[in-house]
């Protein structure tokens, strides 16, 4: 099969705003406790905090991870994590059926933030609390000294405030599984009251308000038609949610799930337009798409957690999905999407970063390692950074039940011009066909490949493993090449490639 792109210096989406790199960590099964906190592992730092782990992290260049929920925080009470450690009171978490020892709270976080590299993205809790711990949360964590509330975070070994400027108010709260499920107008009311006293303390601030959990929410897009009027004047970005899954082991719909991912952002993108023409506003909110992954694998094992069986056991196995090679394929088609729809989506982040469904696993005392999808996630984060181009894809498609007509080549491209690269993310989703591709570069001069890498396994199932941590990961490619202002690659059946070109503008 053939497929050709054209990419064009002057046709471009957007800058991409380096945060659609984010990541998120909850207060789940073992993303904090033994994920990124274990005080007796041989590699803790004085805090507690794994040193391989962190690491792998810096590795990723993650630009912010959210935290501390996700469902979590719909009945958490942000207090119970400060102040003296043995003080600190262990509650029951509603949301996963466990039991929470609070030994990490806002200030161990904030620590870690800094040792790895990245800033923090905060959510209250608008399930069982409400504006006033909203309030009080967010003057602890950035409110300065003389007030009661900078006073005490002072009194708990933090004297600066910590200028925290992304706040999620709230998670999911269209889902009737949330603590504190609100309808539509319940939660815009609340949301809104909430955003205004926020920004009556800093303006400043970057406020993301629940849109719909996914996009087969029976209120979607309504619910954000409703939360949007109530809020638009107040918020920044509204937030969305999506995992994907193959329970039906039918590849090809599998790897169409990012074409309705792409649909879901346009439609809600579309009534962002709506609401912004509605009430006359010059202001333009933006999505922050701040869950996403694959989740499906370990749905059974986690049943029996989830439905009590065990009690409330502390920082159990949940969620813990061991990605394969398919998994790859899927993640970079998800990053690509972002990539090209990086003109509205300005914020997301990769659900979760250490052991929930996430590209890093650990074993408690162990090793820690790089799942199947760190690598993906590696090279757009690390390389997907600059001007979105607008690529003109001709591409064989094949038919799908679950989005249509799916092309076989799914790309993205990137242009650094303050490095002089240009970077193509390809996918070939065809598991039976090569993909000859053809990518005219114009406006370009003097291209030549400076980095190629390629991800493909004879076995989708292929995962890795503390004892077989490499048995799926990038290689070296040989076959692309940038003459005569083209470039041309091979792309195998089932195969991931990144291709780096330096460049001159021509």
């Amino acid at each position: 099969m053939r497929a050709s792109v054209i990419a064009h210096r002057d046709y471009v989406i957007a800058d991409i705003d380096n945060r659609i790199y984010g990541a998120f960590l909850e207060h789940l099964g073992r993303a904090i406790y033994t994920g990124i906190y274990e005080p007796d592992h041989p590699t803790a730092d004085k805090n507690g905090m794994r040193g391989d782990v962190a690491q792998l992290v810096r590795d990723l260049n993650v630009p912010m991870v959210r935290y501390p929920g996700g469902n979590f925080v719909s009945a958490y009470n942000w207090e119970d994590g400060i102040g003296p450690k043995e003080q600190r009171p262990t509650r029951l978490d509603l949301a996963w059926h466990t039991s929470e020892s609070n030994q990490v709270g806002i200030h161990e976080f904030a620590d870690w933030c800094d040792t790895v590299g990245t800033d923090m993205m905060l959510a209250v809790n608008l399930g069982s609390r409400g504006l006033e711990e909203a309030r009080n949360f967010v003057e602890y964590v950035n409110g300065p000294t003389g007030s009661y509330w900078g006073d005490l975070r002072k009194k708990n070994g933090r004297a600066d405030p910590w200028d925290v400027k992304l706040w999620c108010l709230g998670n999911e709260m269209d889902g009737p599984w949330q603590i504190g499920h609100k309808t539509a107008e319940e939660y815009g009311r609340l949301a809104g009251e909430t955003a205004k006293a926020l920004r009556a303390f800093d303006k400043s601030l970057e406020l993301i308000v629940c849109g719909s959990s996914h996009s087969n929410m029976p209120t979607y897009p309504e619910w954000e038609r409703v939360v949007l009027e109530h809020t638009y004047e107040s918020v920044d970005h509204i937030s969305l949610h999506m995992y994907s899954s193959n329970h039906d082991k039918h590849t090809p719909n599998y790897l169409a799930h990012n074409v309705k991912l792409e649909t879901y952002i346009s439609t809600v993108a579309s009534t962002i337009d709506y609401v912004k023409a509605k009430t006359r506003s010059k202001r333009k909110v933006t999505i922050s798409f701040d869950e996403w992954n694959v989740w499906y694998h370990s749905h059974k094992q986690d049943r029996a957690i989830l439905d009590g069986k065990h009690g409330w056991p502390h920082a159990p196995a949940l969620l813990e999905d061991i990605y394969n090679f398919e998994d790859v394929l899927q993640v970079a088609c998800c990053l690509n999407t972002f990539i090209r729809k990086s003109d509205v989506v300005k914020l997301a982040c990769i659900a979760q970063l250490v052991n929930v469904i996430a590209p890093i696993m650990t074993e408690p005392g162990g090793a820690a390692w790089k799942q199947t999808t760190y690598y993906p996630f590696y090279f757009a984060s690390l390389f997907g950074r600059g001007r979105a181009l607008n690529l003109l894809v001709s591409s064989p498609v094949y038919e799908s039940s679950l989005a249509g007509e799916v092309p076989y080549l799914d790309v993205s491209g990137v242009e650094n011009e303050a490095e002089g690269t240009l970077t193509f993310f390809l996918v070939n989703r065809s598991g039976d066909e090569q993909l000859e591709v053809d990518l005219s570069l114009q406006g370009y001069a003097d291209a030549g490949v400076v980095d190629h890498q390629i991800m493909v396994h004879e076995d989708l199932n292929a995962v890795n493993s503390a004892a077989n941590p490499d048995n799926v990961r990038p290689q070296q490619g040989s076959g692309a090449k940038a003459e005569g202002g083209s470039l041309t690659v091979s792309l195998p059946p089932h195969s991931y490639q990144m291709v780096r070109l330096s460049v001159a503008k021509g």
